[in-house]
């Protein structure tokens, strides 16, 4: 019976039962390792040629099949003021053999430039593609399967699944700016960002269901101040909100040069009445590895153990061409 109520709770997660809401995305604490899903404003607003990105997100160790997420993501500079990049993104969960996966084609437009030497820029994006919803029920028992304390598969689940398996066309917008002045010690960035905009319907939900998913508003910061020539510490906000959900992170992180190939990243952010996660990374040459770890702060996480989650990163980005001075930030 424990192993139903963690099923039925992983369901509810994912939207299957008519008083939640709506089913919300996957979310990541390195959200700035996964440029892509963040905004799509962030394709190409790199200093260099092109960058690759994956990271894997692991959440509820203490549990059978739990959250676990992947993100792939990879875009590239063009001299023609147009940017283009590719994002995948899938989570699976459960012994109902979930899976989310959302595939999209980004472009970036960044000529609007403006200051002393067109350091300052505002970049527009969009994305598109495929979002897609699996559901595996072979795995599934539910309370009503059970008959006189017995498990019997002959029984109906009674989960109102009518395609376990469907795809929906989806979209998303988004807008940055940032401030590549080199005169300056302090850089300001941020975003903003719209994705899902045309709600895309989950067609493996019954009618009667809540079965849109909503559109997620991401608001994204900071300011990269510069201590020296070898170190610069970036504070930094996200705040998320999709459907009832919100989110909001704050923290920032401390970037120090070792030598002329090798940097060191730490620091701490904190997402409101939910977790504190301390985060490490290291760049060498062209790649960048990061690693954090969530710490639950809820009591929920007090009462049951294995609430935590990890999270791996890691990065290429191609530096041959440099644009001198633009110091990318982890927006």
């Amino acid at each position: 019976m424990k192993l139903t109520k963690i099923i039925l709770t992983i369901l509810l997660f994912t939207g299957v039962y008519r008083n939640v809401d709506a089913q919300v995305d996957p979310h990541f604490s390195q959200y700035y390792m996964h440029p892509l899903w963040l905004n799509p404003a962030l394709t190409g607003a790199i200093d260099g040629n092109y960058r690759v990105a994956l990271i894997h997100r692991n959440q509820w160790s203490s549990i059978t099949n739990a959250f676990s997420t992947i993100g792939l993501s990879a875009d590239l500079v063009t001299d023609k003021n147009i940017n283009l990049g590719l994002e995948l993104l899938q989570q699976s969960a459960g012994n109902a053999g979930y899976k989310y996966t959302n595939a999209q084609f980004s472009i970036a437009y960044t000529g609007v430039r403006f200051g002393r030497e067109g350091e300052k820029v505002v970049t527009f994006g969009m994305q598109a593609g495929l979002l897609g919803r699996r559901f595996d029920l072979t795995g599934v028992q539910t309370d009503n399967q059970f008959l006189n304390g017995a498990y019997d598969p002959t029984l109906p689940t009674q989960l109102t699944i009518t395609k376990p398996s469907a795809s929906s066309f989806d979209m998303g917008v988004g807008v940055i700016y940032y401030d590549a002045d080199k005169d300056k010690k302090a850089n300001l960035f941020g975003g903003f960002s719209a994705s899902h905009i045309n709600q895309p319907k989950d067609p493996s939900l019954s009618a009667g269901y809540e079965s849109n998913l909503p559109v997620r508003y991401t608001l994204h910061g900071g300011l990269n101040i510069y201590l020296s020539d070898k170190a610069h510490i970036v504070p930094n906000v996200l705040l998320v909100k999709q459907g009832n959900v919100k989110e909001t992170m704050l923290g920032g992180y401390l970037q120090m040069s070792v030598n002329g190939s090798t940097d060191i990243t730490g620091g701490v952010n904190y997402r409101v009445e939910d977790a504190i996660y301390p985060y490490i990374g290291v760049s060498f040459s062209d790649f960048t590895f990061g690693l954090s770890y969530d710490v639950n702060t809820t009591q929920l996480g007090k009462l049951v153990k294995g609430t935590s989650s990890f999270e791996l990163s890691l990065m290429y980005m191609d530096n041959k061409k440099q644009k001198g001075f633009f110091k990318c930030p982890r927006f």
